[in-house]
């Protein structure tokens, strides 16, 4: 069993549909360790289970939109006045990781996206890395937009914008930003076909 490590002074809102049994829900099925003057905003109909959430700091924003599908997923907000977005509909499979962190960073995903397992979105190296006394990797936001499938492995670093309707290909290190309609592939990843649409559907 999960259990769930919520602070009495955070913020949990939902929506009028999904009230107070949904939020019970939320917190009796996932791992979540989130510091005071944080705020985490549930649509209805969101099937979040076995996921680990982690918020530090303070005014930092988690919002999960309505009908979106998380198992076994960690995330972490870490840092002030960031923002975490997930969108309508999106599926994140087990194991993926969403991190925002540093000051005022953004990871947005928009609508009816699907990653696959072990996906990593992450503003921010970690680490300072510093030449001549002066830090020279700085977070960037993310911007994620609305069905973009991301296979497999895909890793997506601080500051790349995927376009809508992409997909990135299995093990894929995205460094920067992908255009709407491309297939990206490789490490790091390089568009190699442009103009094209996918569909949930496999026909064989």
């Amino acid at each position: 069993m999960v259990v769930s490590c919520i602070k009495r002074s955070l913020i949990v809102n939902t929506s009028p549909q999904g009230g107070l049994f949904h939020r019970l829900l939320f917190t009796l099925r996932n791992k979540v360790k989130v510091q005071s003057g944080n705020v985490i905003n549930l649509a209805s109909s969101t099937r979040i289970r076995q996921c680990h959430i982690s918020i530090k700091g303070t005014g930092n924003t988690l919002t999960i939109e309505d009908g979106a599908n998380l198992k076994g997923v960690h995330i972490e907000v870490n840092g002030n006045n960031c923002s975490l977005t997930i969108g309508k509909y999106s599926v994140i499979g087990e194991g993926c990781y969403l991190s925002a962190r540093e000051n005022g960073t953004t990871l947005s995903i928009g609508e009816n996206c699907m990653f696959s397992r072990n996906v990593k979105v992450m503003t921010s190296d970690g680490h300072d890395i510093l030449c001549a006394n002066k830090r020279i990797n700085p977070a960037k936001s993310i911007v994620i937009g609305k069905r973009v499938w991301l296979a497999d492995g895909t890793t997506v670093l601080k500051g790349s914008n995927i376009g809508e309707h992409s997909i990135v290909g299995i093990n894929t290190v995205v460094t920067h930003d992908v255009p709407a309609n491309s297939i990206a592939a490789g490490n790091p990843a390089k568009i190699i076909k442009s103009d094209i649409c996918w569909d949930e559907k496999l026909t064989y």
